[in-house]
């Protein structure tokens, strides 16, 4: 099932979306009461996806993402190996996250700021002291995220907060599936597409094959040292291919089965 969230002239609310594919025109949102971490109940009120404005899925509280999860994004970024330099644990704040066609905004001392297409989880309950073979107990569901990257802050800070947590450097959506077997996580394609002065090319084009730790080694990893809370969103690494983008650039990121996130590039 997709979970998403959207605003219509009466208002935002969740909703589920239905229909085939992943062409607005041809899927529906109906409106449900409450949140997505229950069984949906239908108000009645249905829009076309495409005329109503899709917000991020959802507002977490917390936002754990776990850096060089990818060799060759280690490589790419840090000049140095996936062996000298292993997965590490960052968190962005919640008003960092915007929802699809909303703009990432760039601030002026924010410079050489790159997109991250990656794989994002869902949290669907409270927990703790997760073991790596129980990571579906606590999931929702599944999504996309942008973690938008000032690479020279996040050298010369040292750490990665100021770098990862500008407000808009977390675009996310455009829905959560939360059908676990319908996404194969450890083979999972993922591409991102930048559109500059007019011109598409991928730029990332990976598959999560490439990951160094695991879904359930993530959630055992985060999960020894806090406590995650439904909605709360954890990005699971970026594949190499991440580029600058400037003012006026498109970024779609792309995942089969969980749609296209896109996000146009503005100053702040």
């Amino acid at each position: 099932m997709r979970y998403g969230r959207i605003a219509t002239p009466e208002g935002m609310c969740f909703c589920v979306i239905e229909g085939e594919g992943e062409d607005p025109a041809q899927l529906t949102a109906r409106q449900i009461e409450g949140t997505p971490f229950t069984e949906p109940a239908f108000t009645g009120k249905e829009w076309p996806l495409s005329e109503v404005r899709v917000l991020a899925p959802m507002l977490p509280s917390k936002i754990v993402a776990i850096g060089r999860n990818y060799a060759d994004h280690v490589a790419e970024v840090f000049k140095k190996s996936a062996e000298s330099l292993p997965p590490t644990l960052f968190i962005k704040p919640p008003t960092a996250v915007i929802g699809p066609e909303q703009p990432i905004r760039i601030p002026d001392f924010a410079t050489n700021v790159e997109f991250e297409g990656e794989l994002a989880l869902v949290i669907g309950r409270p927990c703790k002291n997760v073991a790596a073979d129980q990571w579906r107990q606590v999931v929702r569901g599944y999504t996309i995220v942008n973690d938008v990257s000032s690479r020279d802050l996040q050298f010369s800070d040292g750490q990665w907060a100021r770098a990862k947590g500008i407000d808009t450097f977390c675009p996310l959506g455009p829905w959560i599936e939360t059908d676990l077997d319908a996404i194969d996580v450890e083979d999972l394609p993922i591409k991102a597409h930048l559109t500059h002065e007019g011109s598409t090319q991928i730029k990332q084009d990976s598959n999560s094959q490439q990951m160094i730790m695991s879904i359930g080694e993530i959630i055992e990893f985060i999960t020894a040292s806090m406590t995650l809370l439904p909605g709360d969103v954890i990005c699971t690494g970026s594949p190499a291919g991440t580029e600058e983008m400037v003012p006026g650039d498109v970024i779609e990121v792309e995942i089969p089965g969980l749609g296209r996130l896109r996000n146009p590039v503005a100053r702040a």
